[in-house]
């Protein structure tokens, strides 16, 4: 049987492959230290489960609910955006839920782009943009990611007929994040363009060394110019929760609801309601999860330098961008990692082109784990 033409135009699921070769040699008795995927491995705050098991009792939570969310989740999102960012929002209008921030960041594409749009999507990047614009038919147009330009992309050089525009920052993979000028152009291309950006900040909170991400909605003309994605799953370690929401232009908010009221009937409510908990109760959890990710970073580059590596220090998120020699590639390092030390790093080139001379590691893992990864890759890497 054939599949639809836009399953085969599906590109290659990064992660699960990944997956599939840690559990191999873990099934020969190999003791992976799995770096290769961003899987928080801390356990969720326990107010936050109590708020589930509480809910979960509620017989109101045990029907369908409201196909677009929780008003009292939404209410709390606003909140939030106005604690963090100094953003207001209607509650109503510029806010929608999401079964996780991956399946918003794949919808947009289904709402606004139609087979032959052009698409600006970051490479290297997170792979599921390209999934999500594959399946609409668009025409995916890479939006390079240099060390030249500090992992910027070109505002100045914005292709015609652009559709979507694709920004993240914290960025995954490259750990950088963009200044307030910054967002500030590519905000004035956009409108000049007429092309809506969608901004992941999936790892808005998970900064470091003091520094702070800025949020598109905060800046000048950022709602008018498109929308912001955000997740539970770092910030709470909620990752298997599926919950995360995404704010600003109204309009689009408003297409992005009448798609999700035709794929699914919205996220579990009491998992909903657990997440109005973390988002209104939560500050103390969320600065030690950045303490934790920032400890953990400073543990490897600090291995990883006593064994002569020298990698640059993330600014954010919790990955590391790690080059490696260009003697072989991306893909040819990371098969050696996983062989000759049993450490698994993404490749990559696994986010794009642009993505060749470079590994990213998760910091999912203990510091004594991550410091003895680091020790092992850089005796490889001699």
């Amino acid at each position: 049987m054939k599949p639809a033409d836009r399953i085969s135009r599906l590109p290659h699921q990064l992660f699960a492959g990944l997956v599939r070769q840690v559990e191999d040699k873990r099934r020969q008795g190999i003791d992976v230290i799995n770096l290769g995927q961003g899987n928080p491995d801390q356990p969720t705050p326990p107010h936050i489960v109590e708020a589930l098991r509480e809910a979960a009792g509620n017989p109101l939570y045990q029907r369908y609910i409201s196909f677009r969310g929780l008003p009292a989740l939404k209410e709390a999102v606003a909140e939030w955006y106005w604690d963090k960012h100094q953003v207001r929002l209607d509650p109503s209008r510029e806010i929608a839920i999401l079964i996780g921030s991956k399946i918003g960041l794949e919808e947009i594409s289904l709402a606004l782009v139609n087979p032959g749009d052009r698409v600006l999507a970051p490479d290297p990047g997170y792979p599921d943009y390209l999934s999500g614009i594959q399946l609409a038919g668009g025409q995916l147009v890479p939006w390079a990611l240099t060390p030249d330009r500090d992992f910027l992309p070109d505002v100045d050089n914005w292709p015609d007929n652009t559709r979507l525009a694709f920004l993240n920052y914290p960025n995954n993979p490259t750990g950088r994040l963009a200044p307030a000028a910054f967002l500030d152009a590519a905000i004035d291309q956009a409108l000049r363009h007429h092309t809506v950006l969608a901004h992941d900040l999936a790892y808005g909170d998970i900064v470091f060394d003091g520094r702070k991400a800025v949020s598109l909605l905060s800046r000048p003309g950022g709602k008018d110019a498109g929308i912001e994605f955000t997740t539970l799953s770092k910030s709470y370690n909620m990752a298997g929760w599926r919950i995360g929401f995404v704010a600003g232009n109204a309009e689009v908010i408003g297409y992005l609801e009448l798609l999700q009221d035709h794929l699914h009937c919205s996220q579990w409510g009491a998992v909903q309601e657990a997440a109005r908990v973390a988002l209104l109760t939560s500050d103390a959890s969320v600065q030690a999860v950045r303490d934790t990710y920032q400890a953990r970073r400073d543990a490897f580059l600090a291995a990883a330098g006593e064994a002569g590596w020298d990698i640059p220090p993330s600014q954010g998120s919790i990955f590391i961008w790690c080059p490696v020699p260009a003697r072989r590639s991306a893909m040819e390092w990371a098969a050696r990692f996983l062989e000759e030390s049993a450490v698994m790093a993404a490749p990559g080139t696994g986010f794009g082109s642009h993505g060749e001379g470079f590994v990213r590691i998760a910091l999912t893992e203990s510091i004594p784990r991550l410091e003895a990864a680091a020790r092992r890759m850089a005796a490889i890497l001699e």
